[in-house]
């Protein structure tokens, strides 16, 4: 299941993504027409009659689930775009690099048992299609769509097929250390190929990621950040949702994974979580996950505070929202949010500081920097 990367290409990984690439080749196909035939010659050899091979139907609870799957997802995304878009400075170091700005995938993307599904709902197939667009990329202004068919890149053409994706982005990623701008071809309906410009989109390199489970948390290990399906549920708003997507920027920006040793175990819990049905018997308790120090956490929110701002949305709303994250997710439940970052009140009284500080700099026009 993935997310919007950000790979080069902006495409999530392999079965969490809501991202499929669709690549037409400008070559014509050729149709090959059986035509009604008059009665043969005695001499001549019957014709085999092609046999007709029904599609089995998809179950209807198959597309139920995929649809309400790429509905997560597309909310995801579309929340951490400002995010990524607008924090390059303070993603440090490797974790900010020009980007494409599209997600992308085809039928393959998906784990076997939702391949046909995704066909039947999304009209996937072994081709590469644009199915998100970073807002504010580069890729947005020049004009490219969802549903766009990739068909070339600076001359070269995207593959297709059960690879296709892992190649496209091996395909793309040289591009993006040598250039700033790029021309693609699209085949967008009834229009056919479609020239674009596309300037690379200058972000941080984060993957966001859904996680397929009910409870309550978010997870980084260095390079990705992602959030389960039960926090989506619980962050109402999309300034709540941008709120834990920020903080798990930020403990990836400040390396926190790495001084507090738990890179490889939340690779692992993400790996896990991003699989269709993921393997739950071991998240019962905190997965291996250490408690995160209460001053590392509250630079954390510190820092995400002001991603969040730098991105537009709602800063201010942190206090109640993760008071109310403490109270309704509380510490013993070992799999919850709340037993990771168990310090709340530490972490609300540095963040009551911090918010009038930010809303200084806006009123005074000053740069939003920590």
């Amino acid at each position: 299941m993935p997310a919007l990367p950000v790979s080069p290409t902006a495409v999530p990984s392999s079965h969490a993504s809501t991202n499929y690439l669709k690549l037409a080749s400008l070559a014509a196909t050729l149709i090959v027409l059986a035509g009604c035939a008059t009665t043969p010659l005695p001499t001549e050899m019957p014709r085999p009659v092609p046999a007709t091979v029904a599609t089995p139907p998809v179950p209807p609870a198959e597309q139920a689930f995929l649809r309400n799957l790429v509905a997560y997802q597309d909310r995801l995304y579309r929340v951490a775009g400002p995010l990524l878009v607008a924090n390059p400075e303070l993603c440090k170091g490797n974790n900010a690099r020009n980007l494409f700005g599209f997600t992308a995938k085809n039928k393959y993307s998906w784990s076997p048992e939702l391949a046909d599904a995704a066909q039947a709902v999304f009209g996937l197939d072994d081709r590469l299609q644009v199915v998100g667009v970073l807002a504010s990329s580069g890729a947005e202004k020049a004009g490219l769509k969802r549903g766009d068919k990739l068909v070339s890149v600076e001359g070269k053409t995207i593959p297709v097929g059960q690879n296709a994706e892992r190649q496209a982005a091996a395909l793309l990623a040289p591009m993006v250390g040598r250039k700033t701008n790029v021309n693609m071809v699209v085949q967008r309906g009834d229009a056919g190929a479609v020239p674009l410009s596309v300037n690379l989109t200058r972000a941080c390199a984060y993957s966001v990621e859904l996680g397929n489970a009910d409870n309550v948390n978010a997870y980084s290990d260095g390079r990705r950040v992602m959030v389960t399906r039960g926090m989506m549920n619980f962050a109402s708003s999309d300034d709540e949702l941008a709120l834990v997507l920020a903080k798990e920027m930020a403990h990836n920006s400040l390396l926190h994974p790495a001084k507090q040793k738990t890179s490889a175990t939340a690779a692992d819990i993400i790996d896990n979580l991003l699989r269709t049905r993921p393997d739950l018997s071991g998240m019962a308790g905190a997965s291996g996950m250490r408690a995160m120090p209460q001053e590392l956490d509250a630079a954390a929110d510190v820092l995400a505070l002001y991603m969040a701002a730098r991105a537009g949305y709602r800063y201010e709303l942190a206090p109640r929202f993760w008071e109310k994250l403490a109270n309704q997710q509380p510490a013993s439940i070992l799999n919850g949010y709340t037993a990771i970052h168990p310090a709340t009140a530490y972490r609300m009284a540095v963040v009551e500081k911090i918010i009038p500080e930010i809303k200084a700099k806006q009123t005074g026009r000053q740069p939003l920097l920590p």
